[in-house]
């Protein structure tokens, strides 16, 4: 690849006030809305996104959840980037690169200039951003031995699960603004995997200055990066406050256009809307599809959707019995009625999946047919598979609500009554969201549901979740499925440029995914998001993301 670059030609937006709310009716809520708007006062301007939960905490390596990635994206950049609201890789932290001819080797130009935040948690950087910042945020994640790994619990998902821990065969430092990353085998994923937030890169100055002061969970906790916003407060399952980064080095357009940017969390999505009408907040995610009539007539209102690159699922255990044959897992998708749950809980804002990419991205395989809803038929095959009914299952669903999955427990509930006309007993189970994913990544569940949406805009990044590095413990394949036949081609399809002999492979990969049924496929969601019309500038992203910068108040 040739070396590319950025330019900065666009001009700073003018930037208009935002108007503080009063008259909230409890003193939690006046304590809140004074919070969030002490800023108005000395004429600041303040965007509030009524988030739908907390994160877990505010290093992406650590983490796989929107609600996390979103919580820190406002703080880091990564060498590369997705341009905003596209799936077009762009240079970031990286001004320019140069890959190997056999797709090993990639050699990055690192930016000059740019400055980390200073005053958060007492850190006054002495040094711009270089190769030393890079190499510790890649190797706290790929090394054991490194001073950090253990720190926070010490588990990177990502890494692992997209197989670079055993992928990366060296992270050199050439000189101060020159790194080279050496991979194993050829990964044509790679830029685009570089842009994603689990590569996202922090200071190692923040870093060594906690550890000399005993202090590195706060790493983690009050995160320092060279963002266009930098982390000011957080008060946990309440409020994350922000402040623009005036040394930030990206163009005008793409800087902080408001001063402060605040996260409401709001789980509730009633509460969000409540909010968003009352001007309280100025943007939402994932709105109910029941409100959406009325969000579309208010005059106060933009309401933005695009077809969802993603996929809601449930989930078997195949290392638990009977779910280790397929032809239990193949019953219980024939058992389900796919159609009333689209009808009753998407309310049109979703499609019936039959593979696990949704059939807007490349490769997507039109062939493969649906399994059809016949509960005497999916009896029938738990009967020949042996299994004595009635039979005890767990149903896990999930706790928070999602676009791809705007309302679990009710297909859950709706799950419970079609299992139980094949002799199928299912109990809800569900937790708190952390500990929901932990457990289930630990394969604690029998049966559960999740989703994904997609990361950087390629079918990898779907298919990795039935892949064997993810089916270990704590891995993100649900479902503990290990297939050769399937891991083969999408080890395969990785070294591979040529896009039409990639597509073939996982084209035959969703054939061999369709006849094992790891998995019942539930949607693919349309996504919306509403916002106050004051609100200019915001992008919808295709991966579900959500960023701030370039966004302004009119």
């Amino acid at each position: 690849m040739s070396p590319t670059r950025t330019t900065q030609t666009r001009p700073v937006a003018s930037r208009h006030h935002s108007r503080p709310r009063a008259g909230l009716a409890t003193l939690a809520s006046l304590a809140l809305a004074a919070a969030l708007f002490t800023a108005p006062a000395l004429q600041a301007k303040t965007l509030v996104y009524c988030s739908e939960g907390s994160p877990e905490n505010f290093s992406p390596a650590l983490n796989t959840t929107g609600t996390s990635f979103d919580a820190a994206r406002p703080v880091y950049d990564k060498l590369t980037q997705f341009a905003r609201g596209s799936t077009q890789v762009e240079p970031g932290l990286a001004e320019s690169w140069t890959v190997s001819p056999d797709g090993r080797v990639f050699t990055f130009k690192l930016r000059k200039g740019v400055k980390f935040h200073s005053g958060v948690n007492g850190f006054k950087p002495t040094r711009d951003f270089n190769a030393d910042d890079v190499l510790f945020s890649f190797e706290r994640q790929w090394k054991a031995d490194h001073p950090y790994a253990k720190v926070s619990g010490g588990k990177y998902d990502y890494f692992a699960d997209m197989g670079l821990n055993e992928e990366v065969a060296a992270i050199d430092k050439l000189d101060a603004m020159t790194v080279r990353i050496a991979l194993k085998k050829t990964n044509v994923t790679m830029l685009a995997n570089l842009a994603m937030d689990f590569a996202s890169i922090a200071s190692a100055e923040y870093a060594e200055m906690l550890a000399k002061a005993g202090k590195k969970e706060q790493f983690d906790q009050q995160p320092v990066g060279t963002g266009p916003f930098s982390f000011v407060a957080y008060q946990k399952d309440a409020v994350i406050r922000f402040k623009a980064n005036k040394d930030y080095w990206g163009p005008a357009s793409e800087k902080a256009l408001v001063d402060d940017l605040v996260f409401a969390i709001t789980p509730d999505p009633t509460a969000r809307y409540s909010k968003l009408k009352a001007g309280e907040c100025h943007f939402v995610i994932a709105p109910r599809p029941a409100d959406l009539p009325e969000m579309q007539k208010d005059a106060a209102l933009k309401l933005i959707n695009a077809p969802g690159l993603n996929i809601a699922y449930w989930a078997f255990n195949t290392q638990k019995p009977p779910f280790d044959k397929k032809e239990v897992r193949q019953a219980m998708n024939m058992a389900i009625d796919k159609a009333a749950i689209i009808k009753d809980v998407y309310l049109g804002a979703g499609q019936a999946a039959r593979n696990l990419i949704p059939p807007t991205l490349w490769s997507y395989n039109d062939a493969v047919k649906d399994y059809p809803f016949d509960s005497a038929k999916a009896r029938a095959m738990l009967a020949a598979a042996g299994v004595k009914t009635p039979l005890e299952i767990d149903l896990w669903y999930m706790p928070v609500q999602r676009p791809y999955n705007p309302n679990a427990k009710r297909i859950a509930e709706m799950m419970q009554a079609d299992l139980a006309k094949i002799g199928v007993n299912a109990k809800l189970v569900t937790y708190e969201w952390g500990e929901y994913r932990k457990r289930m990544q630990q394969g604690e569940h029998t049966t559960g549901m999740l989703g994904w949406t997609g990361d950087n805009g390629d079918p990898d990044n779907f298919f990795f979740l039935h892949g064997c590095d993810a089916a270990r413990p704590g891995g993100q394949n649900l479902s503990k499925w290990c297939n050769k036949a399937f891991e083969e081609r999408l080890e395969k399809a990785r070294s591979l440029a040529d896009i039409k002999e990639r597509s073939k492979l996982y084209q035959e990969m969703q054939v061999i995914e369709h006849e094992e049924a790891p998995d019942f496929k539930i949607a693919h969601s349309v996504v919306y998001e509403a916002m106050r019309k004051e609100v200019s500038g915001y992008k919808q992203s295709p991966f579900g993301s959500h960023q701030f910068n370039g966004v302004e108040l009119k």
